[in-house]
């Protein structure tokens, strides 16, 4: 008997994604647990196994669909088994191919614009991770929310009218002269444009950065570091740890060594705060996040436990975290469960910069760029390598002199590496 393949559940939070590209076509022979699509999810990029042995009877979907948890992706049954009626795959720039329902073309824009839906619609409210975040923060059940976001999701402006106990304002009618209005690039008088559609990263990026700066109250505390003797020791551990010529020794691997210590005594940091319930939840865990620069955009994979772990071994799980970032390669369990987070942009260059705090995060550190510079050291003045790091903090948790204490500490471990050393 054929088995429809629906998109599951993959993750807490996760609730739709994008076909990045099919592994099989219809008429593949397929074996159970193969990976026959890849599926782009918040930050992941996931491979679904078939469910079952024997032949891939149709397809559902086309590359770059978006597509929702309990929507059929694809149809498995036995060789000389025919596909159900209507589950043949649809072909491309066909109105099904396109998201339409039916075989008709698609309707006029003015008929296609987004409204909200007059009825909270039944079974689990769609809304991307962040605005189910913003809506538990609110205390506002979902299944209350009009929704007026596209495909029926609720946006967090649904949200907030939910919390006024306001309807959702009713859509407004084209005008007739937006129907004849020109191509902007024939029309706007400051030249010629052009509109390029933004990336499901991108989307998902845009989305946690504007719920950041929505709940946090971000602070910034910047001071300098001497880390002259720091880069000698690196320089000779390096030396010593690179001569098997298997593991690539950066310093991100004392960065996050130095941290994991001043966060035992500053476990405020290392906290995540509960608005609605009035609490927090301390930390006994240090999961290290390490912001990535791809080229599809930061990505944020997380050490484990760095606490329980020698730097060697720190290096070459950085080291794989990050190439496996820019190839979209991580888990979805790679990317969360972050309980303080490391942003390295002196890689690039800049004296300072002031980092987004990361999700439910009270705090994030930025290292900079470590240059050489004159300094007066014993009366004297002399060559020094001085790099800034930064510590952006929830003001709404963590005071000003909290987060001054806070950086006083980590300087002090990057200036002494031996104190660094001493303590881990």
């Amino acid at each position: 008997m054929a088995l429809d393949f629906k998109f599951p559940d993959v993750g807490e939070g996760i609730h739709e994604g994008v076909i990045v590209g099919w592994l099989v076509k219809a008429g593949d022979p397929i074996a159970m647990d193969q990976p026959f699509v890849k599926v782009e999810t918040d930050k992941a990029v996931v491979d679904l196994p078939a469910p079952r042995a024997g032949v891939v009877l149709a397809l559902h979907a086309s590359k770059g669909d978006t597509i929702h948890v309990g929507d059929v992706l694809a149809t498995f049954g036995e060789a000389g088994e025919t596909s159900p009626a209507g589950s043949s795959p649809p072909a491309e720039g066909s109105p099904l191919a396109l998201g339409f329902d039916g075989p008709t073309a698609p309707p006029a824009p003015e008929a296609a614009a987004p409204q909200a839906s007059s009825q909270v619609p039944q079974g689990k409210p769609m809304a991307t991770p962040h605005t189910r975040a913003y809506a538990r923060k609110l205390g506002v059940d979902l299944a209350a929310c009009v929704p007026t976001g596209k495909n029926g999701r609720v946006t967090d402006e649904d949200v907030d009218r939910a919390v006024k106990r306001t309807e959702a304002p009713a859509p407004q009618a084209f005008q007739p002269q937006e129907r004849t209005r020109a191509p902007l690039a024939e029309t706007a008088e400051e030249g010629p444009v052009e509109k390029v559609a933004v990336s499901h990263l991108r989307n998902v990026i845009a989305q946690a950065m504007s719920f950041s700066a929505r709940t946090s109250a971000h602070v910034t505390h910047v001071d300098e570091a001497d880390v002259t003797d720091l880069v000698a020791a690196y320089a000779r551990i390096k030396a010593i740890v690179e001569k098997d010529g298997t593991t690539r020794f950066s310093l991100m691997p004392l960065f996050i060594k130095a941290a994991v210590a001043v966060l035992k005594e500053h476990p405020l940091f290392n906290a995540t705060f509960l608005e609605a319930e009035g609490q927090l939840v301390m930390k006994k865990y240090y999961h290290i996040g390490v912001a990535v620069d791809t080229p599809d955009g930061l990505i944020v994979p997380v050490v484990k436990d760095a606490d329980k772990k020698d730097m060697v071994t720190l290096a070459r799980e950085v080291a794989d975290l990050a190439a496996r970032a820019r190839e979209r390669r991580l888990s979805l369990q790679e990317l969360r469960g972050a309980s303080f987070t490391l942003t390295n942009i002196g890689a690039i260059g800049g004296l300072m910069a002031t980092p987004l705090i990361h999700q439910p995060e009270l705090a994030i550190c930025g290292l900079f760029a470590i240059k050489d510079k004159p300094a007066v050291v014993g009366g004297q003045v002399v060559p020094r390598k001085l790099m800034n790091v930064s510590i952006t903090f929830d003001h709404r948790i963590i005071d000003g002199a909290q987060g001054a204490r806070f950086m006083r500490d980590l300087v002090e471990l990057l200036e002494h590496p031996e104190l660094l050393m001493a303590r881990m």
